[in-house]
């Protein structure tokens, strides 16, 4: 059985936040780990809760990755909330442009050659939601 999806927005029962909080700092601290470890990469992640709380991860030293931090003068992607919430409406735009790519190039194929790739294709695009 899957999870449904939530609706994204300020929890407004207290104690529910405090455990939001709690399980969801711990998953992106394990997801902050995995990355680290995946791709070989530092990670600093620093978070302060709503009671000014601060919590943090690296996977170094904290000291050592921030004063690489300041050592650059531009990030390579900078992000915020809004720019998060624009992702999926990408996303799903670029999927419709590939599969439309890939149908026109079907078009093009003879029938031998087209029928394998196109229920390869089916069975492929049925795995992947292109959304509303």
């Amino acid at each position: 059985m899957g999870r449904k999806k939530i609706k994204i927005s300020q929890i407004q029962d207290q104690r529910n936040r405090q455990v939001t909080f709690t399980k969801r700092k711990f998953g992106l601290m394990k997801k902050a780990y995995e990355l680290s470890v995946l791709c070989d990469c530092e990670i600093a992640l620093i978070i302060f809760n709503h009671s000014n709380h601060l919590y943090q991860y690296a996977s170094s030293n904290m000291d050592q990755v921030l004063l690489k931090y300041t050592a650059f003068s531009e990030p390579q992607e900078n992000r915020t909330n809004a720019d998060i919430l624009q992702v999926p409406r990408r996303a799903r735009v670029s999927l419709r442009f590939v599969t439309m790519g890939v149908f026109s190039l079907l078009s093009s194929l003879s029938l031998p050659l087209y029928l394998p790739f196109s229920l390869s294709l089916s069975l492929s695009l049925s795995r992947v939601s292109m959304g509303p």
